[in-house]
């Protein structure tokens, strides 16, 4: 998907917030072996290396955007390449601290993802994942409407992004499943006042709508986002706007 960083970052505070609440999860120590699935911008993973200190980080994300940007973020301690989340959890290496935050949603299947990652965590280590889950949210819910009418539907050739994105308590299930302990699984709000529907629209346009986007021919794109525009505008009239958004933070030791 073409990710693009000036986009995602708009947002730049409000994207962050649970990145710490996140980080204070993690248990620190020295010298640990760390990797960021989907590291993006790679600003945050160079927070979450500053936070564990004399470790070696690594940062994987598969877009070539993203990463040029985050080459201003690498230090001794901290690396980035440009992979997918599904060759990491191939590619038989594990880690002392198994890290991601925002990034595994655009994966399928988190029922067979999740066991996988675990699979990374070195014995004694820890896993630490924040997910939105605000698909629920009328901003995703009308992309999803409107991916569904004519002409979209048939320039998608019926296709919809459906979330992975599971309930906390299967979630649990699954930490525990996989010889998880101190498991910790909670969903929080993250309250958002955004100036108007047109700004959720900003949001939504450097994260939900990107596959959409990607997918639609040029000559849709505009009336397709238009649409959209309008009908945000309808459902959420009015400024500001609030804007709740939903987070899944997941911690475990294995």
């Amino acid at each position: 998907m073409p990710w693009n960083p000036d986009v995602y970052n708009q947002f730049k505070a409000e994207r962050y917030a649970p990145f710490y609440d996140l980080l204070g999860l993690v248990t620190v120590k020295n010298d640990l072996s760390v990797i960021d699935l989907g590291c993006g911008t790679g600003e945050l993973t160079r927070k979450l290396a500053d936070a564990l200190p004399g470790s070696q980080v690594t940062g994987i994300d598969t877009s070539a955007e993203m990463l040029e940007k985050a080459k201003t973020f690498a230090t001794d301690h901290l690396h980035f390449s440009q992979q997918s989340i599904e060759n990491a959890v191939a590619g038989g290496s594990t880690w002392d601290i198994v890290f991601s935050n925002a990034a595994v949603q655009w994966v399928e299947d988190h029922e067979t993802l999740l066991p996988r990652i675990i699979s990374l965590v070195k014995k004694g280590g820890q896993l630490a994942i924040q997910v939105p889950s605000n698909h629920h949210h009328v901003s995703h819910v009308a992309i999803r409407e409107l991916a569904e009418r004519a002409p979209y539907r048939e320039a998608l050739n019926g296709w919809i992004r459906t979330s992975p994105v599971l309930s906390i308590e299967q979630y649990a299930r699954i930490l525990f499943e996989n010889g998880g302990h101190n498991i910790n699984v909670f969903e929080k709000v993250y309250p958002h006042v955004l100036e108007d529907a047109k700004a959720v629209v900003g949001w939504t346009s450097g994260t939900a709508l990107v596959p959409y986007m990607d997918k639609l021919p040029a000559a849709l794109k505009d009336s397709f986002l238009n649409e959209y525009t309008a009908t945000l505008t309808k459902a959420l009239p009015g400024s500001p706007v609030f804007y709740p958004f939903n987070r899944t933070l997941m911690v475990a030791t294995f």
